[in-house]
């Protein structure tokens, strides 16, 4: 009977621990963060849903608050980073407005998990609170867009800017509760969408 051993080339490899890099395990870590709750995750937790044991995740990260501030940068990064581009900085108030919006809802759906994270800190921790002021802060500049497109006559004024600010964002914000990536509806439709609803009321 022929020696049917697989050789030494062809042997299967040995199945072992999942291997995991940094990134995967914030992934993992964001969806825990979103359906348990940032306080209420624990080491052990995070371990049983990565299938490894906590000293392996101290390989890739030093702490639980360490993943909380990857993953807050995932999102505030991508937002602040919008504000740095040719379309939000130049050209008419209400072309960047839209610019910067449509952009918005690209890095938010991109970004879902990390973007659903930060939209539910409750700020208890002094890392939630950064988070918060440079979300305030990036709302500061598009309620200045909103306000420059007012003065420019492009966008009604009998609405202050900052309330038309804050109901966009509810708009926008809006999606994390409901948006399925890979869907029927696409981003840039849903762009389209979001914009025709809070755009187009209000423009003169």
């Amino acid at each position: 009977m022929p020696n049917t051993a697989p050789s030494p080339a062809t042997a299967p490899a040995k199945r072992g621990r999942p291997g995991y890099d940094q990134q995967t395990v914030l992934r993992i870590a964001v969806d825990v963060f979103n359906r348990h709750g940032y306080e209420a995750t624990s080491m052990g937790i995070l371990a049983e849903n990565l299938g490894i044991t906590k000293s392996a995740i101290y390989h890739h990260v030093p702490s639980k608050e360490e993943l909380l501030r990857l993953a807050l940068e995932e999102a505030l990064g991508g937002l602040e980073e919008v504000l740095t581009y040719d379309g939000a900085t130049s050209g008419a108030p209400d072309a960047r407005l839209e610019f910067v919006l449509r952009e918005m809802i690209s890095v938010l759906v991109e970004r879902l998990p990390f973007v659903t994270l930060l939209l539910r800190l409750r700020g208890n921790t002094e890392m939630e609170r950064e988070a918060m002021a440079r979300r305030r802060a990036f709302d500061r500049t598009v309620t200045g867009l909103v306000a420059e497109a007012q003065k420019a006559g492009t966008l009604r004024d009998d609405i202050a800017a900052g309330t038309i600010t804050r109901l966009m964002f509810g708009t926008v914000n809006s999606i994390v509760e409901w948006y399925k990536p890979g869907g029927s509806l696409s981003a840039p439709q849903l762009a389209d969408d979001v914009l025709a609803m809070t755009l187009e009321g209000l423009r003169k």
